[in-house]
């Protein structure tokens, strides 16, 4: 009778909580909607993510649709009997070498007919923005830099997102003084770290490197491989720990320092300049990819998340719907990721939010500096990089300049927005 009353209770205290979390929602949204910066930001951002996914069709050479001696191609936009061209009638990486040497938007464009004629710039074919060095559309340009400047900031953000919310919460979670372990367990588990990065890391340092000069994909396999065999090694340690930790004079009690170890990482890593810590990890890289860039930012901007994860988690480890859970003998891991952590989300969003927009800056700043994407692929960095060489080309860097504004900008907007509207003061 008393385990049936326990049950209802907590089924009716779960009810409360989820109620209560969808009004914090509501409650969240309105707010947020409230601030027209942020909101206004949010569209902007919807419009740039469509542009950023529409981008290999809205600026590419290839015709839409064509209808070449009544042969039909591409039928899904077969709106009349002619060619019908896109928006932007140039692929980023094609030039027009009739338009060479930077031509302004302003500028003299000049169109050669199939006769060999010189005539003025259908405006179909004009370069609205202008042209670099060798005929580059910048218009083009700017819309694959937005593809490529989206994906580098929310794919780097999801690998710094994924270090920082787990090292955050383990270190506000267990703190100190919360892990236990034995003495035997915790001193064979230090010497199989510095095994398992031995071997995991340290011995596989070259096919690491030359992992570095093959491609992307071929260092995300060799990372895991490393992280695969750092994790065995450190198991296999764990496991002898705790026949070791039998013995009598190594079973004495000990804590493992969870919150100081984690600290002391982050405090090393946010002592070093960022963008010179991440040219010189890219130096090591001898070719230049996307996922390269995405990695080193993601590696080296997680010390934010974590330390706002960890200041919520020591927070929330003290109140009584935890200890609840404790008392009822759940897995911790459960309590941390399943009851805790959805409520120690929201600061971590807003530094998320903020994140992006620096990944954008640092993919930004890289490509400029020359050290970033490969040199083919044609982002706004680059496109400031280009400008670089003719200063009287200004369109090269206002419009790039612009566009990165406009996006760190929303980006930070939003992140402000979110951090009002995930206030719980503000329902107050």
């Amino acid at each position: 009778m008393e385990e049936q009353e326990i049950n209802i209770t907590i089924s009716d205290s779960s009810h409360f909580e989820r109620s209560r979390e969808v009004n914090f929602k509501k409650f969240a949204w309105r707010q947020f909607k409230k601030n027209k910066p942020a909101y206004y930001s949010y569209k902007i951002l919807i419009f740039l993510a469509i542009v950023a996914l529409l981008s290999p069709i809205i600026a590419t050479d290839q015709p839409l649709y064509c209808n070449y001696k009544g042969v039909t191609m591409f039928p899904a936009f077969s709106f009349s009997n002619s060619c019908e061209i896109n928006p932007i009638a140039y692929a980023p990486d094609k030039t027009d070498y009739d338009n060479a040497d930077y031509v302004s938007p302003n500028g003299k464009q000049i169109f050669i007919d199939k006769q060999g004629n010189e005539l003025p710039m259908p405006l179909k074919f004009k370069h609205w923005l202008g042209t670099g060095k060798a005929g580059e559309d910048v218009l083009s340009g700017l819309v694959n830099g937005t593809r490529i400047s989206l994906s580098i900031g929310l794919i780097s953000m999801t690998i710094a997102s994924i270090l920082g919310i787990f090292l955050g919460a383990m270190a506000g979670y267990y703190g100190d003084k919360k892990l236990q372990t034995t003495r035997g367990s915790f001193w064979t588990m230090v010497i199989g770290i510095v095994f398992a990065y031995y071997y995991g890391f340290s011995v596989r340092s070259y096919n690491i490197t030359d992992a570095f000069a093959i491609s992307g994909f071929a260092v995300l396999v060799q990372l895991l491989i490393s992280i695969f065999i750092f994790c065995l090694v450190a198991f296999l340690f764990y496991l002898l720990g705790k026949q070791i930790g039998k013995i009598s004079f190594l079973s004495t009690p000990v804590f493992i320092p969870v919150d100081s170890i984690v600290s002391r990482a982050i405090e090393i890593l946010i002592s070093m300049p960022l963008l010179i810590l991440i040219i010189s990890i890219s130096a090591i890289a001898k070719e230049k990819s996307m996922i390269n860039v995405m990695v080193i930012i993601g590696l080296t901007t997680w010390t934010g998340i974590a330390r706002l994860t960890r200041a919520e988690f020591l927070r929330i480890s003290n109140l009584e719907y935890i200890q609840a859970a404790k008392s009822m003998g759940f897995n911790e891991f459960r309590i941390m990721f399943k009851h805790a952590l959805p409520n120690a989300l929201a600061p971590a969003l807003v530094a998320i939010a903020f994140g992006v927009a620096s990944a954008i800056l640092i993919e930004s700043s890289l490509s400029f500096l020359g050290v970033g994407v490969p040199p083919t692929t044609v982002t706004w960095g680059s496109l400031l990089n280009a400008g670089r060489e003719q200063f009287s080309a200004w369109w090269l860097v206002v419009f790039p300049g612009l566009a990165i504004f406009l996006t760190v900008t929303i980006y930070n907007l939003l992140g402000e927005g979110l951090r009002d509207a995930l206030d719980p003061r503000l329902k107050k």
